[in-house]
């Protein structure tokens, strides 16, 4: 008689482990009152930055962010508009960290800080996922920015040459044309993938600086993110970091990378919003701690890793009321690895673009450049000084040439400092024609 095959025994074990891996906690809670833009629930089990979704009454449902507790409630945030939420309402965690889609596939398209395309080209099928708030980059693993980068605007390349890897602040004023000099560098960089975080736009300016300042060639190899202004507050904070994320994945895949951020200001303006709502307590200028705990988390992100690709990062930064000193570009100032200054004052006489020289410092410019072009630029500055201190005696005709001969060789070249000053938006150079009109002076 054949012997019967042998039974494999139950795999208790296993199953048991499972179970005392299991969370036993409620992943469904409900909304017991709604302040503001916080959302109070009693539970679910969820930790701060995880995603939730309100679910109403009516069918839909509505994305939330968990931000924080208070005396064992639940606090979150929406990420759309939170009309319809009522009490009872159930609050479902997901149990997942914040995260965006990443990859090749969304070069040429326009999406919102949830991931989502708002181009009306179809949906966006990305390969991977990439964290919003990964963890902090060893600053051993960082390579020195040692390569220039050309940017395609003259004044910028000839005496604020910038680095691959560098995080450089634009900083102005409403309408001195901040957003029309990002478009320039986007379409005359030589990096390969650029990257634009439209945060706190206003609406109509949206297309506009798609189809006029970025155009189709510059469109080609970018991705944009948008969060306009009537967007809640967490929708535009997702969108910057969605916009590093995606550029960290490009980064990684070895690509050279240009990040542009339009404008870090509205990026903290909206954490204010968000921190009040929660209880923080506000400080500078109504700004609550968080903001100036985010605002190196989320800058230093960019940058050159060994191994890997580069991140040159241009934060475009709002300055309220032609303050310099306020909070907001102090901070961000003392983060960065530079700062180009745009002047009213330039923008009023035609100067574009209207980017004061002697307000603004490349600090990886040493490294990346070649002694001479130093030297050159150095003397250019010097002689833009001297104009400027002597502006007043030259209008009046109180100046005579002669009197000091390096204030004449200043006047002599000071029409050839404005032509490489001056530079229409649809034209654009590479970083050698700016060094060679540097030389001809």
């Amino acid at each position: 008689m054949a012997a019967s095959p042998a039974v494999e025994p139950f795999p208790v074990d296993r199953y048991l482990a499972r179970i005392a891996r299991a969370n036993p906690a409620p992943l469904a809670g409900h909304v017991a009152r709604v302040v503001g833009l916080v959302v109070e629930s009693e539970g679910p089990h969820a930790s701060v930055g995880e995603v939730c979704e309100v679910r109403l009454s009516d069918g839909g449902s509505i994305p939330m962010e968990v931000v924080g507790f208070r005396d064992g409630r639940l606090l979150s945030v929406p990420l759309a508009d939170m009309a319809g939420i009522c009490p009872g309402d159930r609050l479902i965690a997901s149990g997942a960290a914040r995260s965006i889609g990443i990859g090749e596939q969304l070069l040429g398209r326009v999406i919102d800080g949830l991931g989502r395309p708002i181009d009306g080209l179809g949906p966006v099928e990305t390969t991977s996922e990439g964290a919003l708030q990964p963890p902090a980059i060893n600053p051993m693993d960082r390579e020195p920015v040692t390569r220039p980068l050309s940017t395609g605007v003259r004044a910028i390349d000839a005496l604020l040459t910038c680095g691959r890897g560098q995080r450089i602040g634009v900083f102005g004023g409403s309408g001195v044309g901040k957003s029309t000099l990002l478009g320039m560098i986007a379409r005359g960089t030589e990096a390969d993938v650029v990257v634009l975080a439209l945060v706190g736009e206003r609406g109509r300016e949206v297309r506009s600086f798609l189809e006029q300042d970025l155009g189709p060639e510059g469109l080609a190899k970018s991705v944009v993110v948008v969060s306009t202004s009537d967007s809640p507050a967490l929708a535009r904070l997702r969108a910057a970091y969605a916009a590093t994320s995606i550029a960290e994945g490009f980064r990684d895949a070895g690509r050279n990378v240009l990040l542009m951020m339009d404008s870090v200001t509205r990026f903290a303006m909206a954490q204010r919003e968000v921190g009040l709502a929660a209880g923080e307590p506000p400080t500078a200028k109504g700004y609550p701690p968080s903001v100036f705990g985010l605002l190196p988390g989320l800058l230093e992100r960019a940058g050159s890793i060994r191994g890997a690709g580069s991140i040159t990062a241009f934060y475009n930064v709002l300055v309220e009321g032609d303050d310099h000193n306020e909070p907001i570009s102090d901070a961000v100032r003392g983060i960065l690895d530079g700062h180009i200054v745009l002047s009213r004052e330039l923008a009023g006489r035609n100067h574009y673009p209207a980017i004061d020289v002697l307000a603004s410092i490349s600090r990886t410019m040493p490294p990346g450049t070649t002694a001479e072009h130093r030297a050159k630029a150095g003397q250019t500055r010097e002689w833009m000084t001297l104009l400027r201190d002597s502006e007043d005696l030259i209008s009046v005709g109180a100046y005579v040439p002669g009197t000091q001969p390096r204030l004449d060789a200043a006047i002599q070249r000071r029409d050839a400092i404005r032509e490489l000053l001056c530079q229409p938006a649809d034209m654009l150079g590479s970083l050698s024609d700016a060094v060679d009109v540097l030389d001809a002076l």
